[in-house]
């Protein structure tokens, strides 16, 4: 079932004369809808304007920029990192800057879209099993050593199969692989205060470690982020790409500092809420979760279909495009309610 809507939605979306419960989107901490939260960005607007349409490179620059970047570092467990408008941009910066002749591009499997080549015309597919993957790395480097393997993986893909454990990264060599890893899911959420999976990562000791992702998930801001050391990250600010390209709107990346109370409460209301759905859940092995996420995901859609029937609206759709696999998940949030997840528990239990 496909819902317009004239709102951002919430824990709630009215469809005709139904009110619905939605447990589905990226919105974890609620932060979209949060009072609190938006009299910050306003307040952050009235100082930055409602966007900057100018480049980082430009002659006048707004320090909340740098000052954002340090905070996200220092977050995240990083030497640097830079900000931009998007998730999206931030990680075909990374691919386009590390396609290169001194590098071969690597996919694990169900890598995010948002790290190929966006030309259909691309050869570059995920592999289908970490096997398979660690096969072909290892015999790249046997007969090219001297050209570098870049490996793109995303850190939340959904089946568990890489955090928390990453399991299948643990079978590579990658003291000789500069590991590209797409955080969009994980930053905000998992890892210390919301750290993400950068510091679980370094200890896996890659060559290199490149982190990217969205904002706009954990954080509620639309914006992009990059991380890494300071010779990296100093490689992709000074690209045309970055140079060209608008920011982020300063209020947004003003609203990261100024929230880091906010975050940390909202957190935690969405750990409990997390472990009141899984203690309350009968048959939690239907569900494909990640310990530490939101995010329940399966592939009957006759639950969906009764969901639907009983007025509660999950995430279901086709992704990245129609020809893909129906995607299906129930997304539990601090906007939520403790009668909220009751009754979706009860619901469940009763299919």
């Amino acid at each position: 079932m496909i819902i317009y809507t004239d709102g951002f939605p919430g824990r709630e979306l009215e469809f005709g004369h139904r009110k619905l419960l939605y447990f589905g989107g990226t919105s974890y901490l609620g932060l979209q809808t949060d009072t609190i939260f938006q009299e910050i960005f306003i307040s952050n607007i009235r100082k930055y304007g409602t966007g900057y349409g100018a480049s980082r490179k430009s002659n006048v620059r707004i320090t909340v920029f740098e000052r954002a970047e340090q905070y996200l570092s220092q977050l995240v467990g990083c030497e640097s990192s830079t900000t931009l408008s998007s998730g999206y941009l931030a990680g075909q910066l990374v691919r386009q800057t590390m396609d290169t002749k001194e590098h071969r591009l690597f996919y694990a499997p169900n890598t995010h879209a948002a790290l190929y080549t966006p030309t259909p015309s691309t050869k570059l597919k995920p592999y289908i099993t970490f096997t398979a993957l660690n096969i072909a790395l290892r015999a790249h480097l046997e007969t090219d050593p001297e050209i570098c393997p870049v490996l793109f993986l995303d850190a939340i893909d959904f089946s568990g199969a890489n955090y928390p454990d990453f399991e299948g990264l643990k079978m590579l060599p990658l003291e000789n692989i500069i590991l590209v890893v797409d955080d969009s899911h994980g930053i905000g959420i998992v890892g210390e205060n919301g750290g993400g999976v950068f510091r679980r990562l370094q200890k896996l000791n890659p060559k290199e470690l490149i982190v990217c992702c969205s904002l706009g998930k954990g954080f509620g801001v639309q914006a992009g982020s990059i991380f890494g050391n300071k010779k990296r990250i100093e490689q992709f600010m000074d690209t045309p790409f970055f140079g060209g390209a608008s920011p982020a709107a300063p209020a947004a990346v003003a609203s990261l500092m100024d929230s880091k109370s906010l975050f940390l409460d909202k957190r935690s209301i969405l750990i409990h809420n997390m472990d009141l759905f899984k203690s309350n859940i009968k048959t939690l092995d239907r569900f494909k979760f990640m310990e530490g996420h939101p995010t329940f995901s399966f592939a009957d859609e006759n639950l969906v279909n009764y969901l639907e029937r009983e007025n509660i609206l999950v995430t279901s759709f086709r992704y990245p495009n129609e020809d893909s696999q129906l995607m299906s998940r129930i997304v539990i949030s601090a906007q939520h309610k403790k009668e909220d997840i009751l009754l979706l528990c009860e619901i469940i239990n009763s299919f």
